[in-house]
Order: structure tokens, then sequence, then C-alpha cells
């Protein structure tokens, strides 16, 4: 494990071949985007908590899912018909990050990884066009949403909130497809749970992640504010 310099403009990460068996792979450092688009190039995410210094990850296995493997659940598929909601791309990014780290349903007390300082990072990677969200809307309402830093051919999926049932997921299945349209490799989970796994998320050895990463870096960069196809 390395510890990174808070200062200079070295944005260079040790292998992620040397991190802990939890993943950790570095200490300290900052949040400008140069180091983040180096760090997300490299398969290595920020997260910590308010109270800690910057910590840095590339755990194994590696949680992906692969946008031709979307698997959408007959109940949200009912959903989807319905067309309860409205959905867009990168129209409140802020917004959607902003719902991810308050109270939601899985923590109406908040508590939260998303402190003011990524909040500010990640909505400075979305003013240069790196990071992007989808939302879920009722009228005027935001009611659910997904953000996450684009490059290449890779999606990193930072978080998902919901104020309503089915929100985010509509969110998420809505921008895999566009995804996939687009012609993007990989969509990256980080950390597996029951609610990716459920869309068809795979864990995969770090080494087969890191190669598999290596390839969508070799697609150019989907820069810019996002919409989706009109077809």
């Amino acid at each position: 494990m390395v510890i990174l310099s808070v200062r200079g403009g070295d944005f260079h990460f040790p292998s992620v071949e040397q991190a802990s068996p939890e993943g950790l792979l570095a200490v300290g450092g900052d949040l400008r985007p140069e180091r983040l688009l180096e760090a997300y190039r490299h398969g290595i995410f920020p997260w910590y908590n308010d109270d800690q210094p910057i910590l840095w990850w590339s755990p194994h296995p590696r949680t992906v899912l692969f946008p031709d493997k979307l698997h959408i659940p007959r109940s949200l598929h009912r959903t989807i018909r319905r067309r309860p909601f409205t959905v867009t791309l990168d129209t409140s990014f802020r917004a959607v990050m902003e719902g991810c780290a308050g109270p939601r349903l899985q923590y109406p007390d908040g508590g939260t990884w998303i402190t003011p300082a990524m909040t500010e990072a990640y909505t400075r990677l979305h003013e240069l066009g790196y990071a992007h969200s989808a939302e879920t809307w009722i009228g005027n309402e935001l009611v659910g949403g997904v953000y996450g830093v684009a490059l290449g051919g890779a999606f990193f999926a930072e978080s998902m909130f919901t104020r309503v049932d089915d929100a985010s997921k509509v969110a998420l299945v809505t921008l895999v497809r566009q995804l996939y349209a687009w012609g993007f490799r990989l969509i990256d989970c980080q950390q597996s749970s029951p609610h990716v796994l459920r869309f068809g998320a795979e864990a995969i050895p770090r080494r087969d992640f890191i190669a598999r990463l290596s390839d969508a870096m070799r697609l150019p960069d989907r820069r810019g504010q996002w919409a989706f196809d009109t077809t």
C-alpha cells in the first residue's frame, strides 16, 4: 500500500496488484480531476468517510455488468411498460449526487461516503464532460437517479437513489440500454450486492477486469453533455 502525496502534479498510482486483500491500494492525495481520471483509467476509485483521509481501492474480485447481459426482472418490466416516469440524462447531476448523499429509502437517517468534497469533485468532472447522471421524474419532481464516470467504453457506476419504488431501477435500465447502443463494453459496479446481481452483474477476477478495462480504454471518450438517442 502506498501513501500518496497531497501536493504536486504526480498522479501516478501503484499497480493494482499491490492492493491489500480488502482492495485498499493507496491513502492520501486529493480529488483533482486529473487524479480521479487517472485512477478510473486503471480500475481504482476513492471510497472513504468524512473523518478519514482519501482511500483508494481496487477490490478483488470486481463486480461488473456487461451491457449485453442486462437482466430486467419481470416486475420491473411491468413498471417500464407502464411508463410512470420521465427519464433524462445530465439535466440535474448535482441534485442526483445530493439525492445519493442524503436520506433515502435505504438510509432514512442519512449517512454516506459521498462527502461534500466528493460532491464538488464529481460535479467538476461533470462540468468537464466525464461524469454523468440519469434522472427519473414524476412531473417536475426528481424521484430517483444514478450517476457515474465514463471513460472510453467503460462506465463506472458510483451510486443511485430512489424516492419512489423502482425510480432508480428504471434510471439504471434506461441508462444501460443507451450505453449498449453506444457500444460501451462494461459497467463497473465495484462491489457486489444483491441489487446489482439482480440485473445480471457478475464478479470477475481483478486481473480479468483490468484486461477488459484496458480494452475499453481504447475507445474514444464520449465526453460532453449526454442525451438519449431519439431512436
